[in-house]
This record gives structure tokens, sequence and C-alpha cells, in this order.
């Protein structure tokens, strides 16, 4: 029995070994073409459609499959290998099979202001550790961040300088000045990012320059007076001062992508009027145009009419005074500085 129970072992654990490397031997008429930088397999067999047409079509893909991925994994386990954190590595060679790309490559990042300035002088970068010793809790803490080392925000005293006005808020200071430097580093941040993509920083203020051009200032100006509420409408301006430019109205386009019923429509319309032979008349629009002239000549006419009686009751006002200067009673005579004229028939 004990022989038997061993020949019957031994028998089972060859056919598991069997079993094992039937599941890794793959037999191929002709060899695969690999490029394992790539990950890439490449068959040349030809396909035998009659067991193709005989079996399922998803089993005999997924089986060919199964087959052509456990060569190309076989080829992986040739090459040197090491144990990375309980892991085994790989470091694949380089790829043989140029893949085409979609996009060209991107360009390198444009250095920075700092970059730049590092450079021109010589400055070389070192890299920090992440964590200092902290004096006050006696520990390794982080250099930045949460639960930083020396942090002065957690302080609940400050001692106040002596050219410090003793009234002021020392906490309030600290976060300020604070606040600021953060906005600081974000600006530019911002800044850097503008200048790698070529874009213009927009005008919204003075930038800090050593000397401001005459644009520059013009533009401030220009925004400082359009930030009110009635965005500049009555805002006063001085003696010589122009008047601001490209502040008229902007045009509105039409969105290249959107409702296409309404733009068809509108095309319609269009080739409906190029079509037709006769103008098409706005009646309304030519009715309340006659009325409009017919409403400003009347208005000429009786402004005219009101010149003129004006004019003749003025000319009758300066009748009646004689060389002397008085209407009655001058010298030389009755008024008028004539004879009265008789009426026809008398004498």
């Amino acid at each position: 029995m004990a022989a038997c129970s061993v020949e019957e072992l031994l028998a089972k654990a060859e056919q598991e070994e069997a079993e094992k490397l039937r599941n890794i031997t793959v037999h191929k008429d002709l060899d695969l073409d690999f490029d394992v930088g790539n990950l890439l397999a490449s068959d040349k067999n030809r396909i035998d459609t009659r067991s193709f047409k005989e079996q399922n079509k998803e089993d005999f893909l997924r089986s060919l499959a199964r087959d052509n991925t456990q060569l190309l994994i076989n080829e992986i386990w040739k090459l040197p290998s090491e144990r990375v954190e309980e892991a085994i590595v790989v470091k694949l060679p380089q790829p043989t099979t140029p893949l085409p790309r979609e996009k060209p490559p991107p360009k390198p990042r444009p250095p920075t202001k700092w970059e730049q300035f590092a450079k021109l002088k010589g400055i070389q970068k070192k890299k920090k550790t992440n964590l200092v010793w902290d004096e006050t809790a006696k520990e390794w803490r982080r250099r930045w961040g949460y639960k930083r080392a020396n942090d002065d925000t957690k302080d609940w005293l400050i001692e106040v300088p002596e050219t410090a006005d003793p009234n002021e808020d020392q906490f309030a200071k600290r976060l300020k000045a604070k606040k600021e430097r953060v906005a600081k580093n974000e600006f530019n941040r911002l800044k850097n990012i503008a200048r790698a993509q070529k874009v213009k920083v927009p005008g919204l203020g003075l930038t800090p320059k050593a000397q401001q051009s005459r644009d520059e200032l013009a533009r401030a100006v220009s925004v400082a007076q359009t930030s009110t509420a009635s965005v500049g409408m009555f805002q006063e301006r001085l003696p010589k001062e122009k008047a601001p430019k490209n502040t008229g109205k902007k045009r509105k386009f039409q969105p290249l992508i959107g409702d296409f019923s309404n733009e068809k429509q509108k095309q319609l319309e269009l080739l409906k009027i190029m079509d037709s032979k006769k103008p098409t008349l706005d009646v309304t629009k030519a009715v309340n145009k006659q009325m409009r002239e017919e409403d400003r000549e009347e208005a000429a006419a009786k402004y005219k009419k009101g010149a003129g009686k004006k004019g003749r009751k003025g000319n009758m006002s300066g009748k009646g005074k004689g060389k002397g200067g008085k209407g009655k009673g001058g010298k030389g005579g009755k008024a008028g500085g004539g004879k009265k004229r008789s009426k026809p028939g008398k004498r």
C-alpha cells in the first residue's frame, strides 16, 4: 500500500508538472517577432480557417490571444530581474518599433526668472532635507506644511518691538504679512505661466517696475476711471486729458456651434431675399418713415412762419422814432419827422 501510494503521488506530481509546462509552453510554426520595449508581439502564423469556422469565434480569438501573451511573458522573463520591496521587477530594453504620435512631443518648459538669474550667477540648487530639528518641541518635524518645525503662528505671546506701535495687534500684523507673501508667490507663479505661454498679462494696474511706460500709465488711469459704480460715466476729467480708447460697443458674433435650426432658417431667408427679383418692402417701416418726414416738414414750416411774424413785429416797434431819438414831441416837428399823408381826393 505504501509503494502504491508513493507511485500515485509521483504520477500525480508529474501530471501537475506537465500541466504547468503545457500552460506555459506554446508551440508555433513560426516564431513571433517581439519588441519587449513596447510590450509588442507580432504573430505571422497563418490562421486555420477550418478551426476558426468550426469553433466559436470568441473562444478561438481568446485562445489565440492567450497563447501570444504567454509567449510575450516568457520572453520578458528571459531578461535580468531583481526584487524591489517584495516585488520582482524587470528592466525593459529600448523599444525598436517607432510608434506614431497624435501630437508633437511637448517642448521643454521655459526657465523662470529666478532660474535665469541663478544660471547667470552660477547658483547651484541644493536639495534640502524634509525634516528639521524643532528646538521648542525637541523632535524632528517637517520643514513646511502642517505641523512644521519652528511654526511661529502657534505662538500665544509675541514680543512687541521697540519701534512698533504698542497698540498695534502683532498677531493680525503677522497674519497679514503671511497673506501678502502667499499672494505674491501666487502672482509670480501666474506671471511665469503667462511668460511661458507667451500671453500678455492684463493691465489691472501698475506692475512693480523701476520706471513705468507711457502706455502703462494711460492704461492704469483708464482702469481707475472705469472702476466706479457708473463705469466712469460721471467721472470728471482733467483739463487736457484725452478720451479713453476702446470704450465703444463690442461686436457680438454668433457661436460657431449652436442652434442649427436657427442658422438654417437664417440662411434660407437670406437665399430667398437674394433670389427674389423685387426687393421685399417693409410696409410698417416705410409708413413710419413717411410720417416722420411729414411731421418734420410741418414742424419746419411752422418754425419759419413764427420767425417771420416775430421779425415784422420787431420792425413795427422801431417806427415813430425821429432823428432826435424821441418818439413824440421831439425837436423839429411831429412824430415821424414828416407831414401827415391825407386821404386821396382831399387837399
